[in-house]
């Protein structure tokens, strides 16, 4: 059975967003895009919501892939087939398709689905849904050495306890740090 995993950039006092909507903080540096793209590889698929899926949509245009390494990530995301969380889209682009049911239901059958790879989720709000429904089977988290203050948080703020196992970390030249941890179940 595939896991569940999310990954995402945070700041050091735990955002993904800053209260401007923005994201210009967790801009990665050559090192830290190459680890992402290494985590791309080790996808099947990808959930996200709205958000994220219109952000991403960046990559579907070759006019925005410059460098190699940008050309890298492009050929890895964009035929990844994806499920996009909305309730506002009627249709999406690219290897992308609507979820056709609920977040819990779309895990189960990605799930039961053969496949070596992870099923990566990404965006807070879908991430915490998906937290709160006990999806998650493991963070992989970079934090940015940034205080932004406040916007959108990376963990679900809810009363429920979970246990983690740290499995790998890393620290990169720019003082991001990775954090990879596993659900104790």
């Amino acid at each position: 059975m595939r896991d569940v995993t999310y990954s995402l950039a945070v700041s050091l006092d735990g955002y993904t967003i800053d209260s401007d909507g923005g994201i210009d903080w967790a801009a990665p540096d050559d090192d830290v895009f190459r680890f992402a793209t290494d985590e791309v590889r080790g996808v099947d698929v990808h959930l996200m919501g709205r958000r994220l899926y219109e952000t991403m949509l960046y990559w579907e245009d070759p006019a925005n892939v410059a460098t190699d390494h940008e050309k890298e990530f492009a050929a890895l995301w964009n035929p990844l087939p994806k499920v996009v969380f909305s309730s506002t889209l009627s249709a999406v682009e690219g290897n992308a398709r609507l979820a056709s049911g609920g977040l819990a239901e779309e895990v189960e059958r990605l799930r039961a689905e053969p496949g070596e790879g992870s099923i990566g989720i990404g965006g807070s709000t879908l991430a915490t849904a998906a937290a709160d429904l006990g999806l998650i089977d493991e963070y992989r988290i970079r934090v940015y050495p940034v205080l932004i203050g406040g916007g959108t948080p990376y963990f679900a703020r809810n009363d429920r306890k979970v246990e983690l196992d740290l499995v790998e970390t890393r620290t990169f030249d720019s003082g991001v740090v990775f954090l990879r941890h596993r659900v104790v179940r």
